[in-house]
């Protein structure tokens, strides 16, 4: 390692350091993120170590920090918060960074006509940026293990691109143990345990969707006797790219023992429905369709009706999927309609 590189990874170490040295809270992914910018900017340990960047600063605004920015000779680890609508606008703040860095973008909490605040071109563009690794956490703690693993990522072990996280404002989940956090990265991971049961279903979420999951699964439970097992989903973008990679693995050696992905490890192959739900475009989890073995449904604003869809409706759907596959009768369906008052 160069002295340069050595550098970047004391500086993000010390980042990595301080921050997991601060009490984490449960609080929501845009509340985290404002700590962890006020910790590296503010924090005596670290304000030299990183560089901090807000969109709405004067001294370091969008159209003239690249200048400064070019005058250091070693690069240190990244934090930038930004209110990007358009994938046009994203592109071109990739490219100020030189795609590096972790982008944090808060457009879901201003008032918009669009879902999640942003135009459809700008998920799209995320899920086929190869540089990017987009996550939508639902959580404070999430985001707070994305950013820690992005910092360790690009600046310590040297990997190429950069970090997406979309935030929200919402308060929700509780601490993860060292294995969510480890499976959180990668994806997904699970959100408690199931008794056993009958029928069951998969339910998945990102971002703020994954409190209707919530709540589709308490009635499922309460109105339906279905047990819902539950999983937070950051990135279905990573679960689709590396189930594509075991995929493409797989289909050039066909004579080796064949590679799994994390969708199907946690997924186990059981053939249980799988209803999952994003606030994006349905192309962003219709990613995971063809790697889901099992009767697979995608939701999405615009999947039902303009917005998000409620969670009587992922209920509803998680009941159609079931009966679907002939684990209860069609009657169910039809009355679950009529009780939340759907038809």
């Amino acid at each position: 390692m160069d002295a340069l590189n050595a550098h970047t990874a004391r500086c993000a170490q010390l980042c990595i350091d301080t921050l997991q040295a601060c009490p984490s809270t449960q609080s929501s992914p845009l509340y985290t993120v404002l700590t962890i910018a006020n910790t590296l900017e503010f924090n005596p340990a670290t304000r030299r170590q990183a560089w901090v960047i807000r969109g709405q600063s004067h001294s370091r605004r969008s159209g003239v920090w690249p200048t400064w920015f070019a005058r250091n000779a070693a690069e240190k680890p990244m934090l930038y918060l930004h209110r990007a609508a358009s994938s046009a606008q994203l592109c071109a703040l990739s490219r100020q960074t030189t795609q590096r860095g972790i982008l944090c973008n808060d457009i879901e909490t201003r008032p918009s006509s669009w879902p999640k605040g942003t135009q459809p071109s700008l998920p799209l563009w995320l899920a086929s940026n190869p540089h990017c690794m987009p996550y939508d956490p639902a959580s404070g703690a999430e985001t707070q293990a994305i950013i820690l693993a992005g910092l360790r990522a690009l600046y310590i072990d040297g990997k190429p691109g950069f970090y997406y996280l979309a935030l929200h404002d919402q308060d929700g989940g509780s601490g993860l143990t060292a294995q969510d956090r480890e499976d959180a990265l990668k994806g997904m991971y699970r959100v408690g345990r199931t008794q056993p049961c009958l029928v069951t279903v998969h339910l998945l979420g990102a971002g703020r969707a994954f409190k209707q999951v919530l709540d589709a699964a308490r009635l499922l439970k309460k109105d339906w006797g279905v047990e819902a097992q539950l999983w937070s989903c950051p990135s279905y973008t990573r679960l689709a790219r590396e189930a594509g990679a075991a995929e493409r693995w797989n289909r050039l050696h066909p004579t080796a023992t064949r590679r799994s992905c994390h969708l199907r490890d946690c997924l186990a192959g059981d053939g249980v429905p799988v209803v999952a739900v994003t606030g994006y475009p349905q192309a962003i989890v219709d990613q995971l369709a063809g790697y889901v073995d099992a009767r697979f449904v995608a939701l999405a604003p615009g999947s039902v009706g303009p917005s998000l869809p409620s969670a009587c409706w992922i209920t509803v759907l998680a009941l159609k999927a079931l009966a679907d596959e002939g684990r209860m009768g069609a009657d169910v369906v039809e009355t679950a309609m009529q009780q939340y008052l759907l038809k």
